[in-house]
Parts: structure tokens; sequence; C-alpha cells
């Protein structure tokens, strides 16, 4: 794998399709997060809040995309990471993950991040910096 610090400006680090979010997925997160918000875990809770179904937590999408830096915790750490949340994620959606490289400074690397579904919407769009050691 290519050292992170090899990157230029618009490449990309490699990016990762998940499989389908499942249930068990979000039940799992949600007593690893304490979020037990049931829109999250029991369809009839989300259609009464006017859902078509249960939806996932915007922190379990984040933290999958926070997994992208993994392969790079030698060379660095995730100093700041903040995120927006533009559409919702459902049970089966498939969501592939990326992060471009936009900026080097001294020893931080930004990185512009997203979450996108297999219908090409964006789930989640956020900026990443990399702290290198």
């Amino acid at each position: 794998m290519t050292a992170i610090t090899e990157l230029n400006i618009n490449e990309t680090i490699p990016s990762v399709t998940m499989p389908p979010v499942s249930r068990l997925d979000l039940i799992k997160y949600a007593g690893a997060s304490g979020d037990f918000n049931p829109i999250h875990t029991i369809d009839k809770d989300a259609e009464k809040a006017g859902l078509p179904g249960i939806i996932a937590h915007g922190m379990w999408t984040m933290g999958n995309l926070s997994k992208l830096f993994t392969p790079f915790m030698e060379q660095g750490f995730i100093q700041s990471f903040s995120t927006r949340f533009t559409g919702m994620v459902f049970l089966d959606d498939v969501l592939t993950l990326s992060a471009e490289l936009t900026e080097k400074q001294d020893d931080k690397l930004y990185f512009n991040v997203k979450a996108e579904k297999q219908d090409a919407t964006i789930a989640a769009k956020g900026t990443v910096i990399f702290k290198l050691y």
C-alpha cells in the first residue's frame, strides 16, 4: 500500500464498498453507542416518525468513513473530522466510502470524504485532517 504521505493533491486513498446495511449492523451499533432511538431498529417506530423504514445512525456512517484511514495509523492519526449528513441510509443500502486529498500543509493532510449510496446519492460528506507523526 502506498504511504499516505506519497499522495498528491486530488488523489484518493483506496475506496471501500461496504456490504449492504443490515438490521444486525444497526442493533450492534445501538448497543455499542448507547443510541437506542427506535427509528434505528424498530420498523413500526420508524414509520410512526414518518420514515419509510429504519434508518442507520448518522454516527454509524461517520464511523465507517473513519475506517478509511485505519491502514495509515502507523503514519499518523485523524486530528479532526467534521461531517454533514446529507441523506438517509436504509437497510440494504450499499455505501461506497472515499477520501480525496485536497491540501497538504506541513504535517497535516486535508481530505474530503464521502459516503455514496448505490443510487449515487451522497449520504454523508465531510472533511478529515490527518496529522502525520
